[in-house]
């Protein structure tokens, strides 16, 4: 089981990380909601919970709470720039499909 980032995605984490002047990572999670099904969360964290799954990858720390792990699990987090828009974007093996507006998908 492995969560990974690109080089952009990892230097991101690590600019917004030393901007806030806390947190040692990223939380990544899966809820249930859109016309797919499931969507994507990613927040900064600042600790780690007893019960989450530590990766780290390119000096990034990634926690995960273990419902979501096996939605997640094989997935690498980027970073891109398309035109004047920016943000992160999940490369997830599992995914089957997204629903139109690109908000949620399906595994």
């Amino acid at each position: 089981m492995a969560i990974t980032l690109t080089a952009a995605a990892a230097k991101h984490v690590n600019r917004n990380l030393v901007r806030r002047g806390k947190g040692l990572g990223v939380r990544l999670g899966v809820k249930t909601t859109g016309c797919s099904g499931l969507a994507y969360q990613l927040e900064y964290a600042d600790e780690v919970a007893p019960e989450d799954v530590v990766f780290e990858d390119q000096g990034v720390k990634v926690l995960i709470d273990p419902k979501s792990l096996p939605y997640l699990d094989g997935t690498q987090l980027d970073f891109v720039r398309e035109g004047l828009n920016e943000g992160f974007k999940f490369i997830n093996p599992k995914e089957k499909d997204r629903c139109g507006c690109g908000e949620s998908f399906r595994i």
